[in-house]
């Protein structure tokens, strides 16, 4: 049997390195995630420490000794986590009073609602001839049935998981001190990390990874991070305009929801703009329009164009690779879709150039 040609040589390497990526970032990757993101954290809180560790000094016996850096990196973490608190605390008391002035309101709004939908359902009546008062029984019985039911299966789950989430809430509170505690040894090492890794056989490959992972990630962060700021920020000013008092809580609540990826803002703004057009409520059926139609394309204007310049990659190859992605990996897919392919070109490149 002859030897196998250009062509199928290329595509079993292909095959091959695809395989391994996939395999990879299915089994490994939860493994090693942690550790990942401490030494971001790290590379991130660098500067400082090193700062601390020079300038704040004293002499004993004769000797300079620095501030130490794992209690650098220590302190400047419990204060990083010390303002993200205040600041949560702050957004939460502000959310929270729109909820409780929301669930105040409640009564009224379901009384209003059910004044409205009593009049269209009288009108659909009139016109199709149907006996008067059948069509808002029929709906009353059937959401007192949703709900029933809704309570009924919700205890029996509640129940039978909450030993499961107990556990969840253990094992995330584990990988968050695991985290931070590999995030201040990463700083006190990282020297020493640096040149195992300049040492190792696996040098080039260690560097085009991390390159990447750096690469894709600081591009998500930066792009979703962005996106959601500019959604809640159009949001809030939209709404408030309106005069609508759960603006913030509302805002909030979209802009965390068009930052998942199957979701988005047409899931609230569409129903909502609907329900106004269905009320003639037209002047705010077409100011929610002209608020989803900003959001809309801010979106889109920013993914593609942050995201493409910061990775490399065309908007139909991130559009593939996001798709595929999720069906992968599931919501995480979003940014892995996207790393594996640009992986798997750079270990591809490298063959190829090995090879010549």
């Amino acid at each position: 049997m002859g030897k196998p040609s250009g062509k199928l040589k290329r595509i079993f390497v292909i095959m091959g390195i695809t395989g391994a990526v996939y395999a990879s970032i299915r089994y490994l990757l939860p493994l090693v995630l942690p550790f990942f993101i401490s030494y971001g954290i790290a590379l991130f809180l660098r500067r400082p420490v090193l700062w601390m560790h020079r300038h704040i000094a004293w002499t004993w016996r004769g000797k300079r000794h620095g501030f130490p850096i794992a209690l650098a990196a220590f302190l400047l973490l419990l204060w990083l986590t010390g303002l993200f608190a205040a600041f949560s605390y702050l957004g939460a008391c502000k959310l929270l009073q729109e909820m409780k002035r929301l669930s105040e309101a409640f009564p009224q709004i379901l009384a209003a609602l059910d004044a409205k939908l009593t009049g269209s359902c009288s009108k659909i009546e009139e016109l199709f001839h149907i006996r008067k008062g059948l069509i808002p029984a029929l709906l009353r019985e059937g959401i007192t049935d949703v709900l029933a039911n809704i309570r009924r299966a919700a205890m029996p789950y509640l129940v039978g998981n909450s030993v499961n989430w107990f556990q969840k809430g253990v094992r995330g509170l584990l990988v968050f001190l695991v985290t931070m505690m590999a995030s201040v040894l990463s700083l006190q090492e990282m020297d020493a990390i640096r040149k195992r890794r300049d040492r190792s056989l696996f040098r080039e490959e260690f560097a085009m990874i991390g390159e990447r992972i750096v690469n894709v990630g600081r591009a998500y962060l930066k792009t979703q991070g962005l996106i959601m700021a500019a959604t809640i920020a159009i949001c809030s000013l939209g709404l408030f305009l309106l005069g609508n008092p759960y603006y913030l809580l509302a805002a909030v609540s979209i802009g965390f929801l068009d930052a998942l990826p199957v979701f988005g803002t047409g899931t609230v703004f569409v129903p909502w703009i609907l329900i106004e057009m269905f009320q003639k409520d037209w002047k705010e059926a077409l100011f929610l329009l002209l608020i989803y139609l900003v959001c809309y394309f801010v979106r889109e204007g920013l993914e593609a164009k942050m995201m493409g310049s910061e990775v490399g990659l065309t908007p139909l190859e991130t559009l593939m690779a996001i798709y595929v992605g999720l069906l992968l990996f599931g919501l995480w897919g979003f940014l892995l879709g996207p790393l594996g392919l640009l992986i798997i070109e750079d270990f591809v490149k490298s063959y190829e150039r090995l090879a010549k």
